[in-house]
């Protein structure tokens, strides 16, 4: 009677919340309808300047967002691919007379920026201006605006050049004071993930693997820092080894800023930039309406029957079916790749990977689908920030892969990792455990007790045996002899640039590169791209996480992210660790940030 009524008063909450969406969504759905038209000519027709704001999450695909007439929020997060499509348009219409970049601190990695700045690039041939402004300008923000032809820091703001540091939590000690015994496993000596959990500081190996993917992405800095300022790399590494930019006078005499201006004052530069009256008002247009204006794409203004499919493939790869907004999941994405196998139009696929890996046999069970869409079309693949491990294993046997100089990619190496909690649970809490079993490994994986020499080296040879495998694709699909691979893999991480010159990738350049390849290699001359999945939405998303019964848990996860920051990315990926816990992995689980 207990359960009926927990199952009862579950059901009844779940109704009562599924009623309030339902009318919610409905009056969205017909104020929206109203104001469609109206905000489409607002936004796009008659706003002239294009805010592209860097403190704004950038993935690889668009939202929509159904909920966006009650929080006055744009109605489509564009993804990458529409900014990138945005800011082309932007080139050639008449309506926009220039960028304005919100020079803030970016929650977005290294390749994202270096992606947008490259299609910024493109978008100065135009003549058009481009300003940034900011109050706070990290590296990161400075790098992608130092594009602009004029770059603005608040009088009493702040600009960061003090190079970079990437910092690891270690929790042997953890485990050592709650009694925790780690059973590791993993094959190659790069192989980092496990590191946390079986030492106390960073090893020589993991040490300068990070030294030189960060030495490569502050090479990229550093030239675009050169291409702003005119000094040389040489100079503006000097002068973050000696910290000679403290305060925004430093910045200003250093040529790393144009002026040093509050915001009315910028303003007053576009406005005389824009012919725009002192006493009128700027009508800006966020990057994410005009997104929105320009969702449709077709190559040289042409409508075609052939395709280009680019299906978007980010964050953890897990087994089974989607449940979060942003994973691989293998029954999800694979169903996916069969829609574009099966679809006649399209003549060339392009995989857009931006992940840093996870379950090894959703890898390879994703793996084995794009081989068969390969037998049938060209597969080229564009990597963005991460496409590491698992994230490679995907990516192995295309045609083509192209990278950014800044993406990090290879890792290719496996890991395994189970705890044993028996002197935790008997020494803190009484528990003890006992068994019987009819096979000598009937209770293998268990964390009921430390697993046995034998039992230990069954694992070591499983994570052994699918490294094995893994190396063999990339042979295979590099075209690279065992022995070049074993020499380059051993979980070791490598950015764009050095990965080029070892083989892991084809070529340097984003996801319009990518395209181009895959139209070159069909031999199109018309053709429109065509993303898969379709662009998900705020309700969608609410939605699947109510029928997983996870609303509440949703609510309270999103709850403690806000108040926690940074500390809670530590506490997910150690729940991501806890997921896939006995199983083998191709993952940086710890996605080592360079700030």
């Amino acid at each position: 009677m207990k359960q009926f009524f927990k199952m009862f008063f579950a059901s009844l909450l779940a109704m009562i919340v599924m009623g309030f969406i339902s009318v919610g969504f409905m009056i969205a759905g017909i104020v929206g309808l109203s104001k469609s038209v109206t905000d489409k000519l607002d936004k796009k027709t008659n706003g002239n300047v294009l805010v592209i704001d860097l403190s704004k999450s950038i993935h690889e695909q668009g939202a929509s967002n159904s909920f966006a007439f009650f929080d006055k929020s744009s109605a489509y997060q564009g993804g990458i691919y529409d900014i990138m499509k945005g800011i082309s348009s932007a080139k050639t219409d008449a309506a926009i007379k220039g960028i304005l970049i919100k020079a803030a601190p970016s929650p977005n990695g290294w390749a994202t920026l270096q992606q947008l700045r490259l299609a910024l690039q493109d978008f100065k041939t135009s003549g058009k201006f481009i300003y940034a402004y900011g109050e706070d300008i990290t590296q990161g923000a400075y790098f992608a605006s130092s594009v602009a032809d004029s770059i603005y820091l608040n009088p009493a703001g702040g600009i960061d050049l003090k190079g970079f540091a990437t910092v690891l939590a270690f929790f042997k000690g953890t485990l050592e004071k709650l009694e925790v015994q780690p059973e590791i496993f993993y094959a190659g000596k790069f192989k980092s993930a496990t590191e946390p959990f079986r030492a106390e500081k960073i090893s020589d190996p993991n040490r300068l693997q990070i030294q030189a993917f960060q030495n490569g992405i502050w090479n990229e800095f550093l030239g675009a820092a050169a291409q702003y300022t005119h000094a040389d790399k040489a100079t503006i590494n000097e002068w973050a080894v000696n910290g000679s930019i403290q305060f925004p006078a430093d910045a200003l005499k250093h040529n790393m800023v144009a002026g040093l201006l509050y915001w009315d004052e910028v303003e007053k530069r576009i406005k005389t930039k824009t012919g725009v009256k002192e006493s009128e008002d700027i009508k800006y247009v966020s990057m994410n309406d005009y997104a929105a204006d320009n969702k449709g794409y077709k190559a040289d203004g042409k409508i075609s029957e052939n395709r280009v499919a680019v299906i978007f493939a980010e964050g953890n790869i897990v087994d089974g079916e989607q449940n979060d907004d942003r994973e691989i999941a293998s029954q999800t994405i694979c169903e996916e790749i069969r829609k574009v196998a099966k679809n006649d139009k399209i003549k060339a696929v392009v995989l857009r990977v931006n992940s840093p890996g996870g379950s090894a046999l959703a890898s390879d069970v994703i793996l084995r689908e794009l081989v068969l869409l390969k037998q049938k079309k060209h597969l080229i693949v564009s990597m963005g920030d991460y496409a590491a491990s698992g994230g490679y294993y995907i990516s192995s046997m295309a045609d083509s892969i192209f990278a950014l100089p800044n993406t990090i990619t290879g890792s290719i190496g496996v890991f395994s990792m189970m705890f044993s909690t028996d002197k935790l649970l008997k020494n803190k809490l009484g528990v003890t455990f006992d068994e019987v079993k009819n096979a000598p490994y009937a209770d293998v994986p268990t964390s009921s007790r430390p697993l046995t020499a034998l039992e230990a080296q069954r694992m070591q040879n499983q994570v052994d045996t699918i490294y094995a495998l893994f190396k063999g694709h990339v042979a295979e699909g590099r075209k690279l002899s065992q022995a070049n691979v074993d020499s380059i893999a051993q979980g070791r991480v490598w950015t764009g640039t050095d990965a080029l010159g070892i083989g892991l990738v084809d070529g340097l350049g984003g996801l319009d590169r990518a395209i181009a390849s895959a139209v070159s290699m069909a031999k199109l001359k018309d053709y429109k791209v065509v993303t898969y999945p379709e662009p998900q939405d705020k309700l969608n998303s609410l939605m699947r996480k109510l029928h997983m019964n996870m609303s509440a848990s949703a609510l309270v996860k999103a709850e403690i992210k806000e108040e926690t920051g940074e500390a809670y990315e530590w506490y997910e990926q150690l729940q991501n660790l806890r997921k896939m816990n006995n199983k083998a992995l191709m993952a940086m689980p710890f996605v080592m940030k360079v700030n």
